[in-house]
């Protein structure tokens, strides 16, 4: 991830003042502490600066100010191009599903084929996930292949019966896209569930990160920028394929 990530992140000088002082935390070790954070839960304060290389607020603001340049989406975008170059990417058929964690709040995923996760996107916990259905389309990046125009949407889209509603099946169409959604009060056994299971494993693989399972984040950009998991599904699925 380090090498996808370094050339996204804003230059800073050596030393923090123009006299000599205190060196600059290395980026490369504080993007270690955030993922250490990410994978334990520990509260930023108790992130143990011996074992892992800076204070937990360094690592947070670090966080915050890569965040706030928008280094996060722009890493996911690139990951999905290439990816998508190497033939590694099925934006055919995609799948849909929300996910409920503690704290009173939710997050919307969206993954293609073989559950690389396109887009995801944060509301509380009393959001329907039919109401974030657009959003989360919306949010999915421009993916560049080895030829054509960029790709920001499936041909195909796959959802369970939360996602059952007229009038969103209309705006799916009028967007070019076939709703592939399960009836309500239909006997279970559509069949739809051999493509659409692979996005419940994709949220099998962010909740291994207890910092996204429970929402301790104030700041909902923060919580966006702690998920970096989806870019690192993308690397992982790009260096098991050589």
């Amino acid at each position: 991830m380090w090498e996808q990530v370094a050339p996204l992140l804003t230059s800073a000088p050596e030393l923090r003042h123009r006299h000599p002082g205190r060196f600059r935390v290395p980026d490369r070790t504080a993007l270690a502490d955030v993922l250490f954070v990410l994978r334990t839960g520990v509260a930023w304060r108790e992130i143990p600066a011996e074992t892992v290389g800076c204070s937990g607020v360094t690592a947070w603001r670090r966080l915050r100010d890569w965040t706030e340049a928008g280094v996060w989406p722009r890493l996911h975008a690139a990951l999905l191009t290439a990816l998508c170059r190497a033939d590694l990417l099925d934006l055919d058929d995609c799948s849909v599903d929300g996910s409920h964690v503690r704290a009173l709040k939710g997050g919307r995923l969206i993954v293609d084929r073989h559950g690389t996760p396109i887009a995801v996107t944060f509301t509380g916990g009393n959001r329907h996930d039919i109401t974030q259905l657009l959003p989360l389309l919306d949010a999915v990046p421009p993916i560049r292949g080895a030829r054509g125009r960029p790709r920001r949407k499936p041909r195909h889209l796959y959802a369970d019966r939360g996602y059952d509603f007229d009038k969103h099946r209309r705006l799916l169409w009028k967007r070019g896209i076939k709703p592939m959604i399960a009836r309500r009060g239909v006997a279970h056994g559509s069949g739809l569930g051999k493509v659409r299971w692979v996005v419940g494993r994709a949220f099998a693989w962010l909740h291994q990160f207890k910092r996204l399972r429970t929402r301790y984040e104030r700041r909902a950009d923060l919580t966006r920028g702690c998920s970096t998991r989806p870019a690192a599904s993308c690397l992982r699925r790009l260096r098991t394929s050589f």
